[in-house]
C-alpha cells in the first residue's frame, strides 16, 4: 500500500520538480554553464603567461605561461576561456594572470587580469582592432563633463603640457587606478611648490566608468586624493567621464581597453602627456612608471619648441 502523501509533502515534492526541471532546460539552453560546471572535485593554479595568439572563433588563447607550481613546467600551449569578452580585448604580448581551472579532463582559465599590455597594439594581428596614437600625433578635441558638471574638452588645455589618465572610482585593484590616482596626487603637489610651472600643466583624470561615477561621485573622490577636500577647486587637477561612447572614444584613441563585466570593470592603463601643441608627446602603457620620471618629461615638454 502506498502511504498517504500530506499536502505539506506533495507540495514540496512538486517544488523539488519544477526546480530539477528549470536546471535540466538552463542547462541545455546555456551551453556555457554545462561546459563550466564544476563537479566539486576541480583544483585551481594560479597562472602567469604572455599571450602568443588570440583565436575568437576557435575559443582558445596560446600563451606562454610560466612555470605552475605543482602541476606543470613552463609551456606554450591553448587554453579554453570561461569569459567571452576576454577573446575581445586580450592582444599577442599582453602580460596575464589567471586562475586555471582543472575539472577531470576538462580544463579552463577565469578570473584574468590583464597586468601589462602588449608594447605594439596596433599591430595587424591585433584582434581588439584598437589602434593607438602615435607619437607626434595632433589629439581630437574630445569632450567630457568634468566633476563640477561643466562641458570641457581636450582643446581647453591648449598652450599647457597635458597629463591625463584612465580610472574608475570602484576599482578594486590597489595598483592599479588607486596607483594612478596616488601617483597623480604626487606629481600634482610637486607641481604646486612651483607656480610658475603650475600655470603651464593641467592635469586630467577621466573615468571609464561614468554611469556610476557621476560629477559628484567624482569630486568627492578627486578632493579625497588632493586632500583638500571642500577647499578643492580642480584648478589644475580635474576629474571627468561623460557618456559612454566619449569615455570610449577618447579610450580608444589611446589604445586603452577594458571591459565592464557585473561586479568590475576589467581594464588596461594608460596614462599620457600632450604636449603645448596638442600633440601627443609620451604614453605610459602600464604602472610602473614614477612621479618623478613624469614631472622630468613634463618639464622636458615645456623646453621643447612648442612651448616657445
Amino acid at each position: 500500500m502506498i502511504p498517504k502523501m500530506s499536502s505539506n509533502g506533495a507540495r514540496r515534492l512538486i517544488l523539488l520538480a519544477i526546480a530539477a526541471y528549470l536546471t535540466i532546460v538552463s542547462a541545455c539552453t546555456n551551453p556555457d554553464k554545462q561546459r563550466f560546471a564544476l563537479t566539486g572535485s576541480e583544483k585551481r593554479y594560479e597562472l602567469v603567461a604572455r599571450v602568443v595568439s588570440v583565436d575568437q572563433r576557435g575559443h582558445t588563447l596560446t600563451v606562454a605561461h610560466e612555470e605552475i607550481k605543482d602541476f606543470m613546467p613552463a609551456m606554450t600551449m591553448p587554453f579554453t576561456l570561461r569569459d567571452e569578452w576576454a577573446y575581445e580585448i586580450l592582444a599577442p604580448g599582453d602580460q596575464i594572470s589567471a586562475t586555471l581551472i582543472v575539472d577531470g579532463p576538462r580544463s579552463w582559465l577565469q578570473d584574468i587580469v590583464i597586468t601589462r599590455e602588449s608594447s605594439d597594439p596596433s599591430t595587424a594581428d591585433n584582434p581588439t582592432g584598437v589602434v593607438e596614437a602615435r607619437m607626434g600625433d595632433e589629439v581630437p578635441d574630445y569632450r567630457l563633463v568634468n566633476q563640477d558638471d561643466r562641458r570641457i574638452s581636450i582643446h581647453n588645455y591648449r598652450g599647457k603640457a597635458l597629463l591625463l589618465t584612465f580610472i574608475y572610482t570602484r576599482c578594486p585593484i590597489p595598483d592599479y587606478c588607486a596607483l594612478m590616482s596616488t601617483n597623480f596626487a604626487k606629481v600634482d603637489a610637486e607641481l604646486q611648490k612651483k607656480p610658475d610651472l603650475a600655470q603651464k600643466t593641467h592635469l586630467l583624470s577621466i573615468t571609464i566608468d561614468p554611469e556610476y561615477d557621476t560629477p559628484q561621485v567624482l569630486r568627492s573622490y578627486g578632493a579625497a586624493y588632493t586632500g583638500r577636500y571642500q577647499d578643492e577647486t580642480f584648478a589644475h587637477w580635474e576629474f571627468a567621464g561623460g557618456t559612454k561612447d566619449e569615455v570610449k572614444g577618447i579610450a580608444q584613441y589611446f589604445g586603452l581597453r577594458y571591459h565592464q563585466t557585473t561586479d568590475e570593470i576589467i581594464h588596461g592603463l594608460r596614462t599620457v602627456i600632450v604636449g603645448p601643441d596638442g600633440k601627443v608627446l609620451k604614453i605610459y602603457r602600464g604602472n610602473e612608471w614614477k612621479p618623478e620620471e613624469v614631472l622630468a618629461d613634463l618639464e622636458a615638454a615645456l623646453e621643447g619648441p612648442a612651448a616657445d
